[in-house]
């Protein structure tokens, strides 16, 4: 099994999310989809993805959620 920085996603409802983003960083994303879907036996798309990628990257900044405690 493939160890990613992601867990898994627990079931959700969907929501559509619409981004442009860069040929190189859309490789990556759909490399980590390959990645996640060989470390969860579950593929996911994209657009599923990014939104718990954005959220665990902005509770890794510390400084961050230190000033939004302090708002």
């Amino acid at each position: 099994m493939t160890a990613i920085k992601l867990g898994k996603i627990p079931d959700r409802t969907l929501v559509k999310l619409t981004i442009v983003v860069p040929p190189d960083l859309h490789g990556w994303l759909q490399d980590y989809a390959v990645a996640y879907a060989e470390a969860y036996g579950q593929q996911e798309t994209v657009t599923d993805l990014i939104p718990p990628m954005l959220a665990a990257y902005l509770e890794s900044d510390r400084s961050f959620m230190r000033s939004r405690r302090k708002s």
